[in-house]
């Protein structure tokens, strides 16, 4: 189960190609969250989409998969890791790549670029032109994935991050490690940038070589 970033869909070249190449390791269930693609509703940038996660896996379990495991990418990062820690079927095994530890970053170019399009009149509509079509901001802050991440274990967590992340530093993966006590594993992958863009065929490859290992060796205990 595979969920993507931020103004990204299932369709989106550098989406597609990731999914592909997960394909050849196994069964691929991938959707467009709420507000993105040809998903219907507004995007709430990662607090409700946790419920478009966990239909996804239900899905994959009805599908008949015997084990479900969930990689996010940036927003579809931090809503891996608030699935895992907060919804009553767990999946398998959790890959969070290239995510944010915790809301409201704005350390990065990129990053204020991103909260202009979601708190500015103008960048709202510049986002419907990203195709991303917004909802109402946030009343009260869902706990972010620091807040949460120990909740995962005793599921097999791999946190991924390249060091030329643009959009978050790599402290947000050390920070999202640390918080586990050793529970996960964390992979910083030198002269990488930023989610799914950044991926390579031999970097999919080690991840989902990491997830079939993990979620087999979790399924046996």
């Amino acid at each position: 189960m595979i969920g993507h970033g931020f103004t990204n869909h299932v369709r989106k070249p550098s989406v597609s190609r990731v999914l592909t190449r997960f394909a050849r390791h196994g069964g691929v269930v991938a959707l467009d969250f709420r507000g993105h693609g040809r998903s219907a509703g507004r995007s709430t940038v990662g607090a409700d989409e946790v419920h478009d996660l966990a239909a996804g896996v239900s899905l994959a379990r009805s599908l008949g998969y015997r084990r479900v495991v969930t990689v996010g990418f940036s927003m579809g990062a931090s809503i891996a890791i608030r699935h895992a820690a907060l919804a009553a079927e767990k999946p398998d095994a959790v890959a969070a790549v290239s995510g944010p530890s915790r809301w409201w970053v704005r350390e990065t170019v990129a990053m204020r670029r991103v909260h202009w399009l979601l708190e500015q009149p103008h960048g709202r509509l510049a986002a419907r032109a990203l195709g991303v079509r917004l909802g109402d901001r946030w009343d009260t802050p869902p706990e972010s994935p620091l807040e949460v991440v120990h909740r995962i274990t005793p599921t097999p967590l791999l946190v991924v991050h390249g060091e030329d992340d643009h959009y978050f530093s790599p402290a947000h993966a050390v920070a999202l490690h640390k918080a586990t006590n050793g529970h996960s594993e964390l992979w910083l992958e030198p002269a990488t940038r930023h989610a799914e863009s950044a991926m390579t065929p031999v970097l999919v490859d080690r991840i989902a070589a990491w997830l079939d290992d993990a979620s087999t060796r979790e399924g046996k205990k």
